[in-house]
Formats: structure tokens, sequence, C-alpha cells
């Protein structure tokens, strides 16, 4: 059995001795670490010291969030600790232990209250979009030229003006005039006479 620490903070001009004395001090072999932001899906040392696992160990942290910045994070990290045979422990969240009965019964409820959660706020979230859009609230971001200026440039396309000409008169990219050019199966909708 082997102990191994990883140890992350979010920029470069943070430092990790904070961090790696606490995880040497509760008996880490090796300190896994790196200063990589927890929102990066590419942990590179987080990604070698799950590799390194076997069964019987256990990874060390000194709080959660210097492990995963959300709870699908940190049960998708726990889930993979758990195939390798290994468990988990937290220094300053006493709860978060898998190496104890209690720990596991803990994290088992915390996935599944975050299983719950991410169903409450897609339910929230859609009925929310469903109210908005019955109220005629349009999503997404406006658009680049008003209902006038799209009419003029329609116009003045069809009179032979280029579209970097109209581009640049309009302060807009070429693609969205091109956009304007291009027949649509939707009608005037796409050309913004809706």
């Amino acid at each position: 059995m082997t102990v191994y620490g990883y140890a992350r903070v979010s920029t470069a001009r943070q430092t990790l001795a904070s961090q790696d004395s606490q995880l040497h001090a509760a008996g880490c072999a090796k300190v896994y670490a790196e200063k990589v932001s927890g929102a990066k899906s590419d942990r590179p040392e987080l990604a070698k010291v799950l590799r390194r696992l076997e069964a019987g160990d256990v990874l060390v942290v000194t709080r959660l969030d210097r492990l995963a910045r959300s709870t699908r994070d940190l049960l998708n990290i726990l889930d993979a600790i758990g195939k390798a045979g290994a468990d988990f422990r937290s220094l300053g969240d006493a709860w978060a232990d898998t190496t104890t009965p209690h720990g596991r019964l803990m994290l088992t409820v915390l996935g599944g209250l975050a299983e719950f959660e991410r169903e409450l706020i897609l339910a929230r979230t859609g009925d929310g979009r469903a109210r908005a859009k019955a109220k005629g609230v349009r999503f997404g971001r406006p658009p680049s030229l008003s209902p006038h200026q799209r009419r003029e440039a329609i116009a003045r396309i069809a009179e032979g003006v280029s579209q970097a000409d109209l581009a640049r008169s309009y302060g807009v990219s070429q693609a969205t005039i091109s956009r304007l050019a291009a027949p649509s199966p939707f009608g005037a909708v796409a050309a913004g006479e809706a």
C-alpha cells in the first residue's frame, strides 16, 4: 500500500509549499503537484497519479477543491480511484474518506444528491426557457445588423456592391454579409425581413 498526495494551485504565481508539507506530514510517499486551473480537464499530474494507483493505495488531497471543481468532476475522479481498487482521503474534509465505512456512505449520498441536483437544474432551466420563449424572448447573440441595415445591405448587394466593401461600411465581418447574400431555405426570415 502506497499513500500518494495530489496538490494543485490555479496559477503559476501561487505556491504549492503549504499543500506539499501537509501531504508529506499525512504520510504521502510521493506528491504529484501542478499549477493548472481545476476547470481544465487536462491535468497531467492528476492523470499520472490516477494511472499509478493500485489496489490498497490511497490518494490524499488537502481539500476537495484542489482535486475537483464540481461535484460531477469529483465523482468521476472518485470512480477512477475506486476502479483501481484504491481509496481517497481529503485532509480538510473529514467526511470525504473512502478508507472508512462512514466516508464511503457519505460519498455515496453525495453522488445521489449531485444526480438529483443535476436533474432539478435541468428541469428548472427547461421550464424557464419555455416560459421565456412563450413571452417572446429570443435566445442567442443579438444580430450584428438592424433589420433596416439588413434590407439596405441586401439591396446594395443586388446593385453589385462587393461584400468586402459592405462589411467595412457596416463594421461587420464579411461572413455576416455573405449570409445575407446567400439564398435561405427559410425565405425572408434569414435575411431579417421578419
